[in-house]
C-alpha cells in the first residue's frame, strides 16, 4: 500500500482514538480484569488515499471486526456519504455492522464532501448545485471503485486478503444512494450513449433515501439494469430539501419500484425525516431517531443474511422487534 497508507492505518490519530477506546468503553462486555482482556469488538483504521490517475484525493475511514476469527472471510461494505458528507459520518452503521462480522468501508467523496458547507454563505447554492453535477456524480463511482480496488489488494496491510470476494457490497445514503445505484448497474444515456459505472464485483446493495436521478423522467430506464439483491430503506418524512432542490418522500419509493432486479426489499419507518439516517443525534424525533438508527443497522444484516445464505430468520425477527415503527410491513419481492 505504500508508507502514507500504512502510516494512516496504524497512526491513527489521537482523536479517533480516544473515539474508538470511547466506543470498545461503551460497547465491551464485562468489567474489571475481565473487560480489559475482550477482544474490542471493532477496530477503526484511517486511510488517506490518493489517486494519481485522476489526480483526486480517497480519503476512507474503515471499520473492522475486532474479534472475527481467522479464518473465516470477512465481508465487506463499501459506503458512500450523502452530500456534504465525509468519511467520518453514518459511524452508527460502521460500528454495529463491523462488531457483527462486516467490514464497513467508508469513502468520503472531496467534491461533495464537508467542504460545501464552509466559505461564503452566499455562495453556498452554487457550491451545492456544483456537487449535484452528472462529472461529480460519475467521480464519485470512481472513487467507490477506486476504494474497492485498495481494500482487495493483497498487500493491504494483511486486510485484503482476509476478505470475502463473494460478499462485497454497496451502500450509501441520499447522493451516495445513487453513487450506489451507479456502481451497481444503473445506466443513463447522453447523446446517444450510455453511460454506466457498474463495478460487477458487488453481489448486493444498500440503497437509504435515494432521491432520483437527476434530469431523468424514466426512472425505470435508468434502473431496470440494477441486477443484484437491494435493500431500501425510507421514511413517510423522507424529504430531501436543500436550497436549490427538493424531493418529496414518494420519490424513494418510486426508486424502489423502478429496480429492475426482483430480489428487493423496502422498509418504511413512520415519521422521521431524510437526516434521521445521518450521525445526527435529534433529526426525526428525539425517541424515533434511536430506533431507526438501530433498525436500519440490523436490517441491513438481515438483508445480508438471507442475500447470501437464504436464511430469514434474522428478517423474521427485526419484523417482530421493528413492526411498531414501520408505516406498513416490510415489503420483500423474490426472495
Amino acid at each position: 500500500m505504500g508508507a502514507a497508507a500504512r502510516t494512516a492505518t496504524t497512526g491513527i490519530n489521537r482523536r479517533t482514538a480516544c473515539a474508538g477506546l470511547l466506543s470498545i468503553a461503551l460497547t465491551t462486555p464485562g468489567r474489571g480484569a475481565r473487560a480489559q482482556t475482550t477482544e474490542p469488538p471493532f477496530k477503526i483504521f484511517d486511510f488517506d488515499w490518493q489517486d494519481r490517475h485522476r489526480g483526486r484525493a480517497v480519503p476512507a475511514r474503515l471499520y473492522w471486526p475486532g474479534n472475527r476469527q481467522r479464518d473465516v472471510a470477512v465481508p465487506l461494505v463499501v459506503f458512500s456519504h450523502g452530500i456534504g458528507g465525509s468519511r467520518l459520518g453514518y459511524s452508527y452503521l460502521g460500528r454495529r455492522w463491523s462488531s457483527r462480522g462486516v467490514a464497513s468501508l467508508h469513502v468520503q467523496h472531496v467534491g461533495s464532501d464537508a467542504t460545501l458547507w464552509r466559505g461564503n454563505p452566499l455562495g453556498l447554492v452554487g457550491r451545492l448545485q456544483a456537487a449535484a453535477q452528472e462529472s461529480e456524480a460519475l467521480a464519485r463511482a470512481a472513487d467507490v471503485r477506486f476504494a474497492l480496488d485498495r481494500m482487495l489488494d493483497a498487500d493491504a496491510d494483511g486486510l485484503g486478503a482476509s476478505l470475502d470476494r463473494g460478499r462485497l457490497i454497496a451502500a450509501g445514503h441520499s447522493y451516495g444512494a445513487n453513487t450506489t445505484l451507479l456502481s451497481v448497474g444503473a445506466q443513463v444515456v447522453r447523446d446517444g450513449r450510455t453511460i454506466s459505472c457498474l463495478d460487477d464485483r458487488f453481489s448486493a446493495a444498500v440503497v437509504i433515501s435515494s432521491p432520483p436521478f437527476y434530469g431523468e423522467t424514466d426512472l425505470s430506464a435508468v434502473l431496470h439494469p440494477v441486477a443484484v439483491p437491494t435493500l431500501h430503506v425510507t421514511a413517510t418524512d423522507d424529504v430531501i430539501e436543500i436550497p436549490g432542490y427538493r424531493s418529496p418522500a414518494a420519490d424513494r419509493l418510486a426508486v424502489f419500484d423502478a429496480v429492475g432486479d426482483p430480489r428487493k426489499l423496502l422498509a418504511v419507518f413512520q415519521g422521521g425525516s431524510h437526516s434521521m439516517f445521518t450521525d445526527r443525534a435529534m433529526t426525526g424525533g428525539m425517541a424515533l431517531n434511536p430506533k431507526v438508527k438501530a433498525a436500519t443497522a440490523d436490517l441491513a444484516l438481515a438483508f445480508l443474511d438471507l442475500t447470501y445464505d437464504g436464511d430469514a430468520s434474522g428478517l423474521m425477527r427485526w419484523r417482530d422487534d421493528w413492526s411498531p415503527i414501520l408505516a406498513r410491513p416490510i415489503r420483500t419481492e423474490a426472495f
